[in-house]
């Protein structure tokens, strides 16, 4: 069954945390042609456009475009911070591999 993406507590929270609500913006995620393994996730906060699937939480937006809609079918938008920094992050079941920085990926 194929379900829009979800977004974690803790990736609006996040949001909330840099007050992207507060100035009218959301956070896109959209896929791309590129990267080292195909695709690429394009993270960015951006303005929610039409046609836009637009996920609430927490007082905060985080919207997909038609076309990566697809390529995000049953995947969870998250927040993580380690070591290296901390980053919003795209678990993805359809991705068949990705590359060691987890920002491009392949179906």
């Amino acid at each position: 069954m194929t379900l829009p993406p979800t977004v974690t507590e803790r990736a609006f929270a996040r949001l909330a945390e840099i007050g992207a609500g507060a100035q009218g913006k959301a956070l896109r995620v959209a896929v791309d042609g590129g990267g080292c393994s195909g695709f690429q996730y394009d993270i960015s906060l951006d303005d929610p456009a039409k046609g836009d699937l637009i996920l609430q939480g927490a007082g905060e937006q985080v919207v997909v475009d038609e076309v990566s809609l697809p390529f995000l079918a049953n995947a969870t938008i998250d927040f993580t911070e380690e070591l290296i920094g901390a980053r919003f992050i795209v678990e993805n079941p359809n991705a068949t591999s990705s590359c060691g920085c987890g920002t491009s990926f392949s179906m």
